[in-house]
C-alpha cells in the first residue's frame, strides 16, 4: 500500500489507510489497490506551522503570552477542522465499500449468465443428439424395408423361374409322347401298307428332334456337302482335303469332340464339328459367314474351333508332329546329303510372321516395324518358327513370341535350342537363312562382302536346303488362309489354333494332298541380322570344310560363275 502524497504524515484527525483487505479475496484486490491510490491523491489537511526555533527565544516580549493564548486558539481550531478531515475519510471508505459490492453483484451476475448459457449449450446438444438418433433409426427402418421389398421380389421372380422351367419340362415331355404317338402310328400305317418307311435325318435311333429354343437356320449347304454324292474335287477345294482324309481326322477325333443328345436339342455330329473348324482354318471367313453356311450360331461356331483345334493339338500332334528318332534322323540325313551333298542335315529351319489384331497389353512388343515400313500400314505380329524334314513335314515349332523380336532371339527362347544346349543336336545341322548365327548345330550361309567362288557354291546349296522350308511354309499359308489376314482369335488362344494349322499341314503332306495352284502363297518375310553372326569358331571351320568339299568334289555346281 502506498503513502500519502508529499510525504507527509496523516493529520491526527484519522485521516490513516483503510486495513487492507483479507488475503484471500483475490478478485477484489486491484480494485481496492487502485481506489486507495485515488484516494491518496486527494490533498491533506492544513497543519499548524512549526514551533519557533531556538535562537528566537530570547527575543520574544511581554506581549507574547497574548500571541500564545492566540496561538492555542489557532490549534483548537486546527484541531475542529481535523475532525472534519476525518469525516471526509468515512465518506470515502463507504464509497469504495458500495463499488466493491456493485463489482460483486457485476461478478456473480456474470457468473450466472455463463452457467445460463452452459445449460442452454447442453439442451441444444442433447436435442441434436436426439434428432440424429430418430433419423438413424428411421434409416434404419427404411432400409430394412428396402431389403424386404427385393428379397420378395427376387422370391417372387424365383418362383417365376420355376414355373417356367417346369412348363418347358411339361412341354418337351408332351412334344416326346407326340413324336413316339406319331412314330408308332407311322410303323403301323407302314406295316399296314407293306412299304418301308424311313426316317426323317436328325430322328433316327430313338431320338426326337427339339426345335424349341433353338433358332430355325438352314444347313442345306453343309448337308450338301455331307452327301455322297458331292463331288470329290468340290470337296477338296472346300477343305483342303479329301474326304478320305477328312474322314480319318474326324474318327480320331470322335471321342474327343463328340457330345450325347439333350431332352432340348440334338447334339452336333463329330463330322460337321471337324468340318466348322477345318473351314473356318482353311478360309478364315469370319465367324458371321462360318454360321450362316454351317446353320449354326455364331457363339457356337467359335466355340467349336477351339475345341477341335485343342483336340488336334492333344490327340494328334504327338502322332503327327514330332522330333526325328535316330532310325528317322538317318534317313532325314541322307536324304539331304543326296539332294545337296551337305553331310549331316536333319531340318531346314525358317521363321515367319502371323497377323493379329492390336493386343490390349504389351502393344510396342508385338509391332512388326519392318512389315509397317514396306506396306505403310501398321501391323502386329507374332512368330511361328518351324524345322522342316525333307518330305515338307514339320518336326518342330516354336509359336507365339512377339513380332518385335528378331529371328535369333526367337531361336534362343525356343525348346530346339534347349534340346541342342543338351547335347541332342551332336553330329547334325540345321540349316537356316542369314537371319540365324553360326553355331554348332545351325548351319547358315557366308554374308561378308566379296566371296570366294567355295563360298558361293556353299551358299547356293544352302539356299536349296533352306528352299524346303520355305516352300512349307509357303503351302502352309495357301491351305489355312486364315495365316494370312488379322484372326478374331484371342492372342492366347493363337497357339493352339496354329499348332493345329500346323497339324494338318503334316497330316496333308504324308498322305499326298496337292495344294491347288490357284490358292498358292508367296512369303513376305524381311530376313535380319545377327548381332553376332558367329557364335563359334569350331562351326566356322567346320563350315569352311564342308564349303571346299563341295566345290572340290564337284557338287557345287556351276550356276555362281
Amino acid at each position: 500500500m502506498r503513502s500519502p502524497s508529499n510525504g507527509r504524515p496523516p493529520s491526527s484527525g484519522g485521516g490513516g489507510a483503510a486495513p487492507a483487505p483479507a488475503a484471500g479475496d483475490d478478485d477484489f484486490a486491484f480494485y481496492y489497490s487502485f481506489l486507495q491510490g485515488a484516494a491518496a491523491e486527494v490533498p491533506s489537511p492544513l497543519a499548524l506551522d512549526d514551533p519557533p526555533s531556538a535562537t528566537n527565544a530570547g527575543a520574544m516580549t511581554n506581549g507574547r503570552r497574548r500571541k500564545q493564548r492566540g496561538a492555542d486558539g489557532a490549534a483548537a481550531a486546527a484541531g475542529q477542522e481535523g475532525g472534519g478531515g476525518a469525516k471526509k475519510d468515512g465518506g470515502k471508505k463507504r464509497s469504495i465499500a458500495r463499488i466493491l459490492t456493485s463489482l460483486a453483484a457485476l461478478e456473480a451476475e456474470e457468473h450466472a449468465d455463463r452457467a445460463g448459457a452452459a445449460d442452454a449449450s447442453r439442451r441444444e446438444l442433447a436435442l441434436l443428439e436426439s434428432n440424429a438418433d430418430t433419423r438413424s433409426q428411421v434409416m434404419l427402418d427404411y432400409y430394412a424395408k428396402m431389403e424386404g421389398s427385393f428379397d420378395a421380389a427376387a422370391e417372387s421372380e424365383a418362383a417365376a423361374r420355376s414355373k417356367r422351367s417346369r412348363l418347358s419340362a411339361s412341354a418337351a415331355a408332351a412334344a416326346v409322347v407326340a413324336g413316339e404317338e406319331s412314330a408308332a402310328a407311322a410303323a403301323a400305317s407302314a406295316s399296314a401298307s407293306g412299304s418301308p418307311t424311313r426316317a426323317p435325318v436328325g430322328q433316327g435311333g430313338g431320338h426326337h428332334q427339339r426345335r424349341l429354343w433353338v433358332k430355325d437356320r438352314s444347313r442345306a449347304w453343309w448337308d450338301k456337302c455331307n452327301s455322297p454324292d458331292y463331288p470329290e474335287e468340290e470337296f477338296r477345294r472346300a477343305f483342303r482335303m479329301g474326304r478320305e482324309t477328312f474322314d480319318m481326322i474326324c474318327d480320331a477325333l470322335g471321342s474327343a469332340v463328340a457330345k450325347e443328345d439333350t431332352m432340348l436339342r440334338a447334339a452336333i455330329p463329330v463330322h460337321q464339328r471337324v468340318a466348322v473348324c477345318i473351314w473356318r482354318l482353311a478360309t478364315g471367313e469370319p465367324l458371321r459367314l462360318v454360321s450362316k453356311r454351317f446353320g449354326l450360331g455364331i457363339s457356337t461356331c467359335h466355340k467349336l474351333v477351339l475345341e477341335v483345334c485343342a483336340a488336334i493339338k492333344s490327340v494328334l500332334m504327338p502322332r503327327f508332329l514330332q522330333w526325328p528318332d535316330e532310325a528317322a534322323a538317318a534317313r532325314f540325313k541322307a536324304s539331304f546329303e543326296a539332294t545337296s551333298g551337305v553331310p549331316g542335315v536333319i531340318g531346314a529351319m525358317y521363321t515367319t510372321h502371323i497377323p493379329i489384331i492390336a493386343p490390349k497389353i504389351s502393344v510396342a512388343a508385338y509391332f512388326n516395324r519392318r512389315h509397317t515400313e514396306r506396306n505403310q500400314k501398321t501391323s502386329y505380329s507374332i512368330t511361328l518358327q518351324g524345322v522342316v524334314g525333307p518330305d515338307g513335314a514339320f518336326t518342330d515349332v516354336c509359336i507365339g513370341w512377339p513380332g518385335s523380336m528378331p529371328d535369333d532371339q526367337v531361336l534362343e527362347k525356343s525348346m530346339l535350342h534347349q534340346r541342342a544346349a543338351a547335347g541332342m543336336m551332336h553330329e547334325s545341322w540345321l540349316v537356316g537363312g542369314a537371319s540365324y548365327p553360326l553355331m554348332d548345330w545351325v548351319l547358315v550361309p557366308y554374308t561378308h562382302p566379296n566371296l570366294t567362288w567355295t563360298q558361293h557354291a556353299f551358299n547356293e546349296k544352302v539356299g536349296d536346303l533352306r528352299r524346303v522350308a520355305v516352300e512349307a511354309f509357303a503351302r502352309l499359308k495357301a491351305r489355312w488362309a486364315c495365316l494370312q489376314k488379322r484372326t478374331e482369335v484371342k492372342l492366347q488362344d493363337l497357339p493352339v489354333v496354329l499348332g493345329a494349322c500346323c497339324v494338318l499341314h503334316n497330316i496333308c503332306e504324308l498322305r499326298g494332298e496337292e495344294v491347288d495352284p490357284a490358292i498358292r502363297c508367296e512369303l513376305v518375310d524381311d530376313e535380319t541380322t545377327p548381332e553376332n553372326p558367329v557364335r563359334s569358331e569350331a562351326a566356322k571351320r567346320t563350315r569352311d570344310g564342308i564349303a571346299h568339299n563341295l566345290l572340290h568334289r564337284g557338287l557345287a555346281g556351276t550356276t555362281f560363275f
